[in-house]
């Protein structure tokens, strides 16, 4: 028989191999912010849980792991005994952990031991991986060379990150376009979730590529989310890339992005009534501009949208999707860009179409 594997303290493995984890702390904790690689299944619920931390702090240790034993006991604790059990048998090079790889970690070996399963813990538990990944952050931030790609909308930015290896869709990771009409169907990560997958992310690019770092030039926030304090304060600084694409491909790769590729989105989502939330969603966002397009530009405009969104709903042609982006990029924005194009600071490294910035950064990786 094998010997038992030991603990581990090798965060770095962990992430970089997606090393199956089990997350024995209580579902609120887990929902604050986990890990990408992670399994939530608890020692104790919620309600367990703050039972056990009213005893502790009124009557001490002793006595709240006694009434852990109490409330965890019986059919209740052979279930979840299974469970890890189960989880231990579908990933045998996994690991477990609770908070900061204490008694909970300790409590789940011993009953997973008794079942006749050894598995190991991360030492350090949750909080130890976490403070591991906020400071790979700040140092890869602090180390490496990044490169951010600016140029207007719907010149495929995104669609330039993704064909670049050593690159970090931030956009991606929160799902959220980053504008106005941003918002895709579905939640955002928690901020926890968003900045440990970033992190994660990070650290497997700069671990399996050279060269720079790639990604979109982005506000200090994408949607509800707020970039990690190392990357929001050198963003403006990084020297970039500046995307430039006929106003005619722009148009279509806004049609595929916010008409076609959105509403796929939204039937997926929502069934049988995606068209609705997909027309709804359009007519929102155009009206969080409408400050910005004034009385005259904004109506014009929805008059364009809404005849697109009817012409779509009773025939399924989307062709007139293209004159209200047309008219959006031309009256909004283009001249928004432009106007924050001319107040960076930062270096421009060199100015081309998709394909030129592909090869220009496939030279830089070979470096």
């Amino acid at each position: 028989m094998p010997a038992p594997r030991p603990d581990t303290d090798d965060y770095r493995r962990l992430f970089l191999a997606d090393v199956p984890m089990m997350d024995m702390r209580a579902p609120v904790e887990f929902a604050r912010g986990a890990f990408p690689n992670a399994t939530n299944l608890p020692l104790m619920t919620d309600h367990e849980r703050e039972t056990v931390g009213i005893t502790y702090k009124q009557e001490g240790q002793d006595a709240a792991i006694r009434m852990g034993h109490s409330l965890v006991c019986g059919a209740v604790k052979e279930a979840r005994v299974a469970a890890w059990k189960a989880f231990a048998e579908a990933h045998p090079e996994g690991y477990l952990y609770c908070f900061r790889g204490g008694l909970r970690s300790q409590i789940s070996q011993q009953w997973l031991r008794e079942a006749g399963v050894e598995y190991p813990r991360v030492r350090g538990g949750y909080k130890a991986m976490r403070r591991f990944l906020i400071d790979e952050t700040d140092r890869l931030a602090a180390t490496e060379d990044f490169v951010v790609i600016a140029g207007r909308t719907g010149t495929g930015k995104t669609d330039l990150l993704n064909m670049i290896p050593k690159s970090l869709d931030l956009e991606g990771l929160a799902n959220h376009r980053g504008s106005s009409f941003g918002r895709r169907p579905g939640d955002q990560p928690e901020p926890i979730d968003f900045e440990n997958a970033l992190a994660v992310r990070l650290l497997k690019i700069c671990d399996a590529h050279r060269g720079p770092v790639f990604l979109e030039d982005e506000n200090i926030r994408i949607g509800q989310l707020a970039l990690p304090l190392p990357i929001a304060t050198r963003i403006g600084d990084w020297p970039m890339v500046i995307v430039e694409e006929p106003l005619e491909d722009r148009i279509e790769v806004i049609h595929r992005d916010y008409v076609t590729g959105l509403l796929a989105e939204h039937e997926t989502a929502f069934g049988a009534d995606g068209f609705e939330s997909f027309a709804g969603f359009l007519t929102d966002a155009l009206a969080r501009v409408r400050k910005r397009l004034g009385g005259v530009g904004y109506a014009e405009i929805s008059a364009l949208l809404q005849g697109a969104l009817a012409r779509h709903r009773d025939t399924g042609d989307t062709s007139a999707h293209r004159d209200w982006i047309h008219a959006l990029l031309s009256r909004y924005y283009d001249p928004m860009y432009d106007y924050q194009l001319g107040r960076k600071t930062q270096p421009v490294l060199m100015t081309g179409s998709r394909a030129d910035v592909l090869a220009w950064a496939a030279d830089r990786a070979g470096h």
